[in-house]
């Protein structure tokens, strides 16, 4: 593990591995917890839960780690990822149990989180703020393509946008409002 990576994440997650998830709500609100947690670290607004979908366990939470790790590619879904990947020891999370894992995220992901949502065998995407929110804060979320739900959809990936979005939205708004680090504006 880098020695940069934030303590505080793994010890949110290992509180969180206790708690019981009954719904998807409850499942995103993590998420976005862990947005506003990532702010307080001076990190990028933005927060990424795994869950097992039969078990409804979660496997590992991700933050926005660009600033505090000097890695443009640790967005919160990919920290996710990458730490759900070393938590099952497999690099395709589609083959860890019958439904596999399903990812939520307090923002709708970047281009380059949509391509690691897929390459990962994620089975099932959630998203909070969508992506006009955070470009409305400056955020640059790259070049995606108008129909890529849809691709992911045709790919068996599921796709819900806009749970808990307001939550999630005030999230970003506070980050704007504390003059938060536009880390990736063109």
């Amino acid at each position: 593990m880098d020695p940069a990576f934030p303590v505080w994440l793994e010890d949110m997650e290992q509180a969180a591995r206790d708690q019981t998830f009954k719904d998807d709500r409850e499942k995103m609100m993590l998420a976005v917890r862990t947005s506003a947690e990532s702010i307080r670290h001076q990190g990028g607004p933005f927060g990424a839960a795994i869950f097992d979908r039969a078990t409804h366990q979660l496997v590992a939470l991700g933050a926005n780690c660009v600033v505090p790790c000097n890695c443009s590619h640790w967005h919160a879904e990919m920290v996710a990822i990458y730490r759900a990947e070393a938590a099952s020891g497999r690099f395709n999370l589609r083959a860890c149990g019958e439904q596999g894992y399903e990812l939520f995220s307090s923002c709708e992901p970047c281009v380059m989180c949509i391509g690691g949502t897929l390459w990962a065998g994620v089975t099932r995407l959630i998203f909070g703020a969508l992506d006009e929110d955070a470009r409305t804060i400056g955020f640059d979320e790259g070049p995606k393509h108008p129909e890529w739900q849809a691709y992911l959809r045709a790919r068996q990936v599921e796709v819900v946008g806009g749970l808990c979005r307001e939550e999630a939205r005030a999230v970003l708004q506070r980050y704007s409002d504390d003059s938060g680090l536009i880390y990736n504006a063109t």
